[in-house]
């Protein structure tokens, strides 16, 4: 028998060999205990009138056999899909059997999977158990195992990325997760100030204040007022509090297995950045951040929720990052992009001062924006397709926007461009594009 003839014959055998499944961690009944509870409070908030009806209609003997009936029943329902719910890890993928009445079996191929998150909300830090979420190549929303273990969640990461790299299922268990070197953290002081100079908060806040103080002028209604202020100062909470607690201690480590992004005040986070999956980098410049030279780095990746690769930092910094997710290639100075013609000005008024476009050998690079600058990098490997429009205005001017579709379902744009330049560009978009995939580096794990 040929060597090739023993690998298929072995790895036969191992697939009609029984696999050994697993459980969620036993404090998992707790959490979906509360499914129950929670269809109940959002019929009462759905309907609160209704509810409060009812309520009063009922007696204490009649509340206290509700109560007595509808906790048991929450626990036995945790119980249940708890105890119904397994997960096992064969050679070549990840099952998860979930399903009380109608069962459910995802079968996940492990070559697929582009990146692992580890999330700890503040209870389950509290009781030392976290969730994995999975994100795997052609599919929107993430599978999930919640909740695991600290350690044992770790470690199954790990041996899944070690599988999916190409590691023997013998060895996986032994690979261990791959060191990480720290690239950059945040300071909360930067993140705070960050925040302070952002407009979206200023705006929100003057908002809250104002809206609500001409409503009161105008209807002397309390409830109109309160029902306006409330939503604008949840905005302006999302949008600065929320932020800082999401983004605290942002902390950005290189590993074999791509960039590693680990934050949160409350609720802690690890997600992985996968490598080659990355489409689009944005480099964005608010205006007040330009004297202490700050930027943010945001990121279009495919198949995956990641969006913020740097909340804020020094530009020399956020670029040495983006030299890490973007190998070879190099920031294009805002002395080398090219603004379009000044007849531009015709069709945008002011603001065609704000565009600009460089195209070197490794990225096309466009950007917007006057108050608040955005430079939109794209690797030319991941461009999926090129568009020229030219509507009648612009056509008059002799003006066109070269648009390009990237894998994320996402587009660039290099605007008001001359037409000439813009039909050349066009062409030799589509070369580059065709010579970039030729000598991309492949999506797998740890290559």
């Amino acid at each position: 028998m040929t060597a090739q003839g023993v690998d298929d014959a072995v790895q036969e055998k191992r697939e009609r060999e029984p696999v050994a499944e697993r459980r969620l961690h036993p404090i998992t009944p707790l959490r979906r205990a509360w499914a129950p509870v929670a269809v109940i409070i959002g019929w009462a908030v759905h309907d609160p009138d209704q509810a409060q009806r009812q309520l009063t209609r009922l007696t204490t003997t009649t509340l206290l056999i509700a109560l007595a009936v509808i906790v048991p029943a929450a626990a036995l329902y945790g119980f249940l899909t708890w105890w119904f719910t397994h997960f096992a890890v064969t050679d070549s993928e990840l099952r998860i059997r979930t399903g009380l009445l109608f069962r459910r079996t995802a079968h996940i191929r492990l070559e697929r999977i582009q990146a692992i998150d580890v999330t700890q909300p503040l209870l389950a830090r509290v009781a030392g158990v976290a969730k994995l979420r999975l994100d795997v190549v052609g599919t929107d929303k993430k599978d999930e195992l919640a909740f695991l273990g600290e350690r044992e969640a770790r470690a199954l990461r790990a041996e899944l990325l070690a599988r999916a790299a190409g590691f023997a299922p013998e060895t996986a268990h032994e690979v261990g997760e791959a060191p990480a070197r720290e690239l950059m953290r945040t300071p909360p002081r930067d993140l705070a100030l960050s925040l302070v100079l952002t407009g979206a908060t200023w705006v929100t806040l003057v908002g809250a204040a104002v809206v609500p103080t001409l409503l009161w002028l105008a209807t002397h209604s309390v409830w109109t007022v309160l029902a306006t202020a409330l939503p604008l100062l949840g905005a302006a909470g999302a949008s600065s509090v929320g932020r800082f607690v999401t983004e605290y201690d942002w902390t950005v480590g290189e590993s074999p297995d791509g960039l590693r992004i680990d934050h949160g005040l409350l609720d802690r986070t690890h997600e992985t950045v996968p490598p080659g999956r990355v489409q689009t980098v944005r480099i964005v410049e608010p205006l007040l951040w330009r004297r202490r030279g700050w930027v943010r780095v945001e990121l279009d990746v495919a198949g995956s929720s990641n969006s913020v690769l740097v909340p804020v930092a020094p530009r020399e910094v956020a670029e040495a990052v983006v030299a890490r997710v973007l190998p070879g290639v190099t920031v294009p100075p805002l002395s080398e992009l090219s603004r379009p013609p000044r007849r531009a000005g015709r069709c945008v008024p002011v603001w065609w001062r704000g565009h600009g476009l460089a195209v070197t050998d490794a990225v096309f690079a466009s950007r917007q924006g006057l108050l608040r600058r955005s430079l939109a990098l794209v690797p030319h490997a991941k461009v999926q397709s090129v568009r020229l429009t030219q509507g009648p205005w612009k056509r008059l001017w002799r003006l066109a926007d070269v648009h390009v579709d990237t894998g994320a379902n996402k587009t660039v744009t290099a605007r008001l461009r001359d037409a000439q330049e813009a039909a050349e560009l066009l062409g030799a978009q589509a070369e580059r594009s065709r010579t970039g995939r030729k000598g991309a580096r492949p999506d797998r794990w740890m290559v």
